[in-house]
């Protein structure tokens, strides 16, 4: 079955060895235990990081979250968004080099996405050299994270409406 149930982090069992794994990484917002991924964003829908051109070509296509995580195990991290300075040098980094610890305990993928269109975050991956290792969604009007209570308003960074630091 997909790994579609978010489990709170800090009171997970799980914590003592992601944080191990991601140490140096900020706090992560709390995310109420048992929190169905599949049922609070039934009907909503990502988008694969691009270029323009593959964008135009795909006819701007999306993915359903639902496409995304059933009968699949995946680590899905969030994050306040592209070409960040913590994003980019403390929150990344330890999903791309751990990625053959998560692959050896069964995980089909290791995603990143972050309220940003697509086109910026495949830049992103891009220029961080990740998107070989993790694939990269963006939620160009935050509805993902909406739907799991998983925004915050960093206006005060001219940033807007973003994704807390999430790793589910």
């Amino acid at each position: 079955m997909a790994t579609s149930v978010i489990n709170r982090l800090r009171s997970s069992s799980t914590t003592k060895s992601l944080s191990s794994v991601l140490h140096g990484i900020r706090s992560y917002a709390k995310v109420a235990t048992g929190t169905d991924i599949l049922s609070a964003a039934s009907n909503v829908s990502l988008q694969k990081a691009r270029t323009w051109d593959e964008g135009v070509e795909s006819k701007f296509s999306t993915t359903p979250v639902n496409d995304i995580f059933k009968d699949k195990k995946v680590v899905i991290f969030g994050l306040p968004g592209a070409y960040t300075g913590v994003c980019s040098s403390k929150h990344v980094p330890p999903y791309k080099h751990n990625i053959d610890k998560f692959k050896a305990k069964g995980v089909d993928s290791v995603i990143c996405v972050a309220i940003n269109d697509p086109y910026t975050v495949n830049a992103w991956a891009e220029k961080i050299q990740a998107k070989d290792a993790i694939e990269f969604y963006g939620d160009f009007d935050g509805s993902f994270h909406k739907s799991l209570e998983l925004t915050t308003d960093l206006s005060a960074g001219l940033l807007g409406i973003r994704s807390e630091r999430i790793s589910i």
